[in-house]
């Protein structure tokens, strides 16, 4: 995943808000359809990239004109491997929620839920801590 633009911390967070409330209204209702849509929209941050998200689109054309600009900006390679998390979760939850594995399904939503409600209130970004501590930890390569 190359990394992009960096992108204003603003959009994310409020994508995250948005992954909340479906997130929280899948759990309630097991709606499956609804968390393949998730899914869908993970999927297409975390490997087609930030900006045609649906979620940024929403943030930059409905929400960011009408706030104050700021010089804040993000790299977007943390965001992006935080999308691909989430689409693995929403996937197995998909599929549990689907085949009837309602306790798989359930788990893996709540997983996924959890960390978007970490971002979108307190700006916590689980999944681009975790991408931060596997560059770390992952051997650098050697110049010849």
């Amino acid at each position: 995943m190359s990394a992009g633009p960096a992108v204003d911390p603003r959009g994310p967070r409020f994508a995250a808000i948005l992954t909340t409330i479906v997130l929280a209204v899948v759990l309630l209702t097991q709606w499956w359809p609804l968390l393949a849509a998730q899914a869908v929209v993970f999927a297409i941050g975390a490997f087609i990239g930030l900006k045609p998200a649906p979620y940024s689109l929403i943030y930059r054309y409905l929400v960011a004109p009408r706030l104050g600009p700021t010089t804040e900006r993000e790299d977007a390679a943390p965001l992006r491997f935080a999308q691909a998390v989430g689409f693995v979760f929403a996937v197995v939850g998909t599929v549990g929620f689907a085949t009837g594995l309602t306790a798989l399904g359930f788990v893996a939503t709540a997983f996924a839920l959890l960390a978007a409600f970490l971002n979108a209130a307190f700006n916590f970004c689980l999944g681009c801590e975790m991408y931060l501590l596997i560059k770390r930890f992952s051997p650098s390569p050697r110049a010849s």
